[in-house]
């Protein structure tokens, strides 16, 4: 008879899961963005882009789909967390073709120290996933758009990313299932992707959130990742913005499908909806 106190048991879905990659299946649709920052650009300064940078950059899966659009794309990830860029290192350059790899420079760097790369200054840079929140003081933000502004092209252009709406400065949790992912030798289950709003002050817009993942499994992969910021409206970035020194800032709003939900197509808007929940995109010029 087999021993019980060998007996081990198989793992839960949440020992097996791996947090950063959760997060860019449910969080990012780096294609999407990049069809954006191409449409936009193009639009506004009838040509291509070729140098970005993508400050926070994270696991740098935005800059990798950048330079997979085009051989005469380049790009320069920024971020100052040391196991976040390694993991990014093996999964996401580990992807690309050693062409590829030549056109991408990730830099273990703070972004309010960045300037032009070894190449020039930039087409455009990038501050997606509402990361610049991070700087809670408005003196800061300020230092931070100014470095970025100084670090454009005459023509170049700053792409941020924002949320709002009543919902935004509620403590709720916002639930999404994410289907599994199948193909390619690569298939792992599907999971339940948590948005929390844990603690929001509305006298100084300090909030803190938190993203789980929980499994069919009943497990849960708990505060896999914590953010601590100052939740910056529309209104304010525009201001700070135009204190940096940006001569035109414009908001791109997202438009509805015939059920009145968000429908991905992202168009310059001076009026918005009082909904509770948006997602709008602030491009800024020089």
């Amino acid at each position: 008879m087999r021993s019980l106190s060998k007996f081990k048991p198989s793992k839960t879905n949440a020992q097996h899961a791996d947090r950063h990659d959760l997060y860019q299946r449910a969080v990012q649709c780096v294609e999407a963005e990049i069809d954006f920052v191409d449409r936009v650009y193009s639009k506004l300064r009838d040509k291509k882009a070729s140098l970005l940078r993508e400050d926070f950059c994270g696991t740098a899966n935005t800059s990798c789909e950048w330079v997979r659009r085009r051989k005469t794309n380049h790009a320069v990830g920024i971020d100052l967390d040391a196991a976040t860029l390694a993991w990014g290192i093996e999964h996401n350059l580990g992807k690309l073709s050693d062409e590829e790899r030549t056109r991408l420079e990730l830099c273990r760097e703070d972004v309010l120290k960045a300037r032009a790369s070894k190449s020039g200054k930039y087409d455009a840079i990038l501050a997606m996933n509402f990361s610049y929140w991070c700087f809670k003081e408005r003196a800061t933000l300020v230092r931070y758009f100014k470095g970025v502004r100084a670090s454009l092209k005459r023509d170049g252009i700053f792409f941020l990313d924002t949320f709002g709406g009543s919902d935004s400065m509620r403590e709720i949790e916002e639930p999404r299932k994410i289907a599994p992912r199948t193909g390619g030798g690569h298939g792992s289950p599907g999971f339940t992707y948590v948005w929390e709003h844990h603690k929001y002050d509305p006298i100084n817009g300090d909030m803190t959130c938190y993203i789980h993942f929980r499994f069919a499994d009943g497990s849960e992969l708990k505060r896999a990742f914590e953010y601590d910021w100052r939740l910056w409206t529309i209104p304010e970035t525009l201001d700070i913005l135009a204190d940096a020194g940006f001569s035109r800032s414009t908001v791109y709003w997202e438009g509805t499908d015939k059920n009145g939900k968000g429908n991905g197509v992202f168009k310059p808007s001076k009026h918005g909806e009082a909904c509770p929940s948006f997602i709008a995109y602030i491009v800024a010029e020089p």
